[in-house]
């Protein structure tokens, strides 16, 4: 993708973020401008116990060049009432793999180049300089800071210590932190050693809208300079790293070797039309898929002490979740035929289960594993099914993985109240879990430790999750020889599903309870036809019912509403500071990822439906709902999040989007479904 100068009007540019990862936990991010307008933001947010424990480490380059006796600042920066204006000197912005800044001012033209050195924090940004008829000097001021990049510096002097190596390395020491020194290296500048100088109240759109601290200060420890002789090329390279040996470090080859791997990765999916003419609508499709496809890696993690891979939830805040992981595993390493990678997963979160939890996260400071969610054990099941669909690998889970599943169920029919999750099976048959103080499903927004959206007792989708957990028991206990096991899964699955459709199904709204007692119209009651052993058959009146209710009261063009238009306690907007943002975070704004719950259901509904002209029906709703989701989503990679997509949107025009700026499972389901059809 390329924005052209004509494109690039301010307040739009400043909404128009980008990131880059390097598979351990850290990233760099910014706008099309270079404008930082988040604390997150910044050229190397460095992973200290990768996947976690990150830390701002350098924020930007502000860059000038020197023409005759004229100097150009090309940087823009935000402080309070001030923009500065260095954006006027972009030509353009580029992003596929690595984003490019393109920048001309007078007869000199510069090309920047930015990339992360894969499984190391370590960043390179590379300048292609060419000069006119005049000689020039670029300046490059880097702005660094050291501090966990949740927090800020506001009102802060630092302490540093600096040493410049004979190589020209530079080390830095930022407030005593002697652990993580950092490192810098520009091969053929003179480098000046500033003293304290401190950029004071950089500013963060961003943070203000959204209700936090907007303003901190960041230390510029010194400049490099570099001349440029008139009528030539040239080519230079700014390194930035936690390790010590930056000047060995060959930017082009870093460059190159980024491209290689990605392209490499995008040519073994399969999942690019592969012809020697395009027409133009397989062309934009290509580049449709290629850049889902590209932003679906980022998501990816390695986590050394697991020695596994993990999937970070959503950027630019989030860690590894659970729950998360697990409904993008199928769009992240099935669809993409990343089966090592999927196997490794399915270890990773199987590796610290404690009483049948799967856990939902861990912590971003200590790595311990954090057992809030009653919904990952089951979902858990689910992408069972689906690895062994795509790879039939029964080996594998014979060995590695049933003897846990087997053990999750004893749990959840003992009962389970780690970190007072309260997880039983009541005497009707249902699941229950939760307490009131307690949110243990995907919908777990708290304020001040008042649950926004309380859903303790008997909830759809996890009756509907056990259902198919039972089933898949039963499925494999056979297949593994295990017969009368088979049996009494399969009895106690026909039990529940009986019970399931009595209590569950709301006659009047032509629904189902999203939890006992609930009668509010939200998309859970999805889960009960979108599974492969669904509880409710999809193609009964009840199924159809289902469907159509989802369909009329919450089906956007973006995803599904979290509640009904209507229903009491209905937020269409995500807005405000953090207590007002939590209050609607699951009370009308859009998930996108809901989207592929929906797609799953109405799949489904077609799979099963017998009569022809109901099955066509149904067939044109399953083609106008994927046009939709591919008109909307190509012109949203162009959006906020550049070859990304959001986590929600609001519930009303103009669906402005919210949350993270690219988050793991709303760019796998829309993959896996545009893949799928």
């Amino acid at each position: 993708m390329k924005i052209s100068k004509k494109k690039m009007d301010l307040k739009d540019s400043l909404n128009k973020e980008w990131i880059i990862t390097n598979g351990i936990g850290g990233f760099c991010c910014s706008t099309i401008i270079g404008a930082n307008t988040r604390r997150y933001h910044g050229l190397l947010i460095a992973s200290l116990k990768p996947p976690a424990q990150r830390f701002l480490v350098l924020s930007k380059i502000n860059e000038s060049v020197s023409v005759g006796d004229k100097s150009y600042p090309l940087y823009t920066d935000i402080c309070k009432n001030y923009v500065s204006d260095g954006y006027k000197y972009l030509e353009s912005f580029e992003k596929e793999i690595l984003p490019v800044y393109t920048y001309k001012v007078s007869d000199v033209k510069i090309e920047k180049t930015i990339a992360m050195v894969y499984g190391k924090n370590s960043v390179v940004v590379q300048y292609k300089v060419k000069t006119g008829k005049k000689d020039a000097k670029l300046t490059l001021a880097p702005i660094v800071n050291f501090r966990d990049f949740h927090h800020m510096t506001p009102n802060h002097n630092f302490v540093l210590k600096s040493k410049v190596e004979k190589n020209g390395k530079v080390k830095l020491i930022v407030d005593g932190n002697t652990k993580n020194p950092i490192y810098m290296y520009c091969a053929g500048a003179k480098y000046e050693k500033h003293e304290n100088d401190i950029f004071r109240n950089m500013t963060y759109l961003k943070e203000a809208e959204r209700g936090f601290e907007s303003e901190e200060d960041l230390l510029v420890p010194g400049t490099y300079d570099l001349e440029i002789k008139a009528h030539s090329e040239e080519i230079y390279t700014f390194v930035a790293s936690l390790e010590d040996d930056v000047e060995q470090i060959d930017s082009q080859k870093v460059i190159n070797d980024e491209i290689k791997r990605i392209n490499n990765f995008v040519k073994s999916t399969k999942l690019l039309v592969n012809k020697k003419r395009y027409t133009t609508k397989e062309k934009e499709y290509n580049e449709f898929i290629q850049n889902l496809l590209i932003s679906s890696d980022t998501f990816i993690v390695n986590r050394p002490s697991f020695g596994t891979h993990s999937v970070i939830a959503g950027f630019p805040w989030f860690l590894d979740w659970g729950r998360d992981t697990l409904i993008a595993f199928e769009g992240l390493f099935l669809i993409t035929k990343r089966f090592d990678l999927a196997k490794e997963i399915l270890i990773t979160f199987t590796k610290d289960i404690k009483s049948g939890l799967v856990p939902n996260g861990y912590s971003e400071s200590d790595n311990k594993p954090l057992y809030n969610s009653a919904d990952s054990s089951l979902l858990l099941f689910e992408q069972v099914n689906k690895y062994l669909s795509y790879t039939k690998d029964y080996d594998f889970i014979k060995k590695k993985i049933y003897n846990i599943l087997a053990d999750i169920i004893d749990n959840y029919k003992d009962g389970i109240n780690l970190d007072n999750n309260n997880i039983y099976i009541d005497s009707d048959g249902l699941l229950s879990s939760g307490t009131e103080d307690t949110q243990n499903t995907w919908m777990d927004a708290k304020v001040n430790g008042r649950a926004i959206t309380p859903r303790n007792g008997k909830v759809v989708e996890l009756n509907a999750l056990w259902y198919n957990a039972l089933k898949t028991m039963e499925n494999l206990s056979n297949k593994f020889g295990k017969s009368k096991k088979a049996v009494s899964f399969g009895e106690e699955a026909e039990k529940h599903q009986k019970v399931f459709v009595e209590k569950f199904y709301n006659k009047s709204k032509k629904c189902l309870y999203d939890v006992i007692g609930d009668d509010k119209i939200r998309p859970n009651q999805l889960f009960a036809i979108s599974t492969t052993y669904p509880v409710i058959k999809p193609s009964s009146d009840i199924g159809k019912n289902i469907l159509k209710t989802a369909k009329t009261k919450l089906l956007t063009k973006y995803g599904l509403r979290s509640l009904a238009k209507g229903e009491e306690g209905y937020i269409p907007l995500y807005r405000g500071g953090p207590v007002e943002r939590d209050e609607a975070y699951h009370q009308g704004v859009i998930w996108v990822w809901l989207i592929g719950l929906y797609y799953d259901a109405l799949k489904n509904v077609v799979n099963e439906e017998k009569d022809r002209l109901d099955k066509e029906r149904y067939i044109i709703e399953e083609e106008k709902l994927l046009q939709s989701v591919y008109d909307t989503f190509r012109e949203e990679l162009e959006k906020d999040g550049l070859n990304t997509i959001s986590e929600l949107y609001d519930s009303t025009a103009p669906y402005r989007a919210g949350g993270t700026f690219s988050q793991a499972w709303s760019v796998s389901e829309i993959l896996r479904i545009m893949i799928k059809k």
